[in-house]
C-alpha cells in the first residue's frame, strides 16, 4: 500500500489545500493529512477545529477518488510523523519559487534524516497560487470576499470565528 503525508497547518484548509489533496490522491492508496500543531504560529482555529474541517472537506473527495484520507495530528519531526503513520511519501504544494527555495532545504533535512522517505513536490494549479491560508485570514478579519479562496462551509467557519 502507497501511503503519502501531506502535512500542514491548514488554518484553515484552503482550495489551495484541497487542489493538492485531490490530486495526491492519484499517487498513493493512503493520503494522510499531517495536522502540524504549531504553537509559534497561533493558529486561529483549534487543533479539533482543523482535524474536523479536514474530515468534512475531504470525505466526499475520498468516496470520489477511493483513496482513504485522514487527518492525523502532529507535534514531532515531520520525518518521525512520517514514519508514525508509514508513510513512503512527503507529499509538498509549491505556488511559487519562495516555496520551492524553502521546500528544498526541507527535503535535504529529510533526506538526512531518513532516506527511505522520498518527497513529491505538485504545483498548485494558477487559480489556486494566490491562496495562503494567512492571507485568507486577513482578508476576512477585514471583511472582504473569501469565497475564492475556500469552500462556503470553511468560509462559514472562518465569518464565526471572526465575530
Amino acid at each position: 500500500m502507497r501511503i503519502g503525508l501531506y502535512p500542514g497547518t491548514f488554518d484553515p484548509i484552503t482550495l489551495g489545500h484541497i487542489d493538492i489533496i485531490r490530486r495526491a490522491t492519484a499517487l498513493v492508496d493512503r493520503l494522510v493529512i499531517g495536522v502540524a500543531i504549531n504553537r509559534d504560529k497561533g493558529p486561529l482555529f483549534s487543533l479539533d477545529e482543523r482535524v474536523a474541517m479536514i474530515q468534512s472537506e475531504c470525505a466526499i473527495l475520498s468516496q470520489e477518488t477511493g483513496v482513504e484520507i485522514v487527518a492525523h495530528p502532529f507535534e514531532n519531526l515531520l520525518i518521525d510523523c512520517a514514519r508514525d503513520v508509514g508513510a513512503q511519501l512527503i507529499v509538498r504544494g509549491l505556488r511559487a519559487v519562495s516555496d520551492f527555495e524553502y521546500e528544498y532545504q526541507m527535503v535535504g533535512m529529510n533526506r538526512q534524516l531518513d532516506d527511505s522517505v522520498e518527497t513529491v513536490f505538485l504545483m498548485a494549479e494558477a487559480q489556486h497560487q494566490a491562496i495562503a491560508s494567512k492571507l485568507v485570514k486577513e482578508i476576512a478579519r477585514l471583511g472582504g470576499d473569501i469565497s475564492k479562496f475556500v469552500t462556503p462551509a470553511v468560509a462559514e467557519a472562518l465569518s464565526g470565528k471572526l465575530r
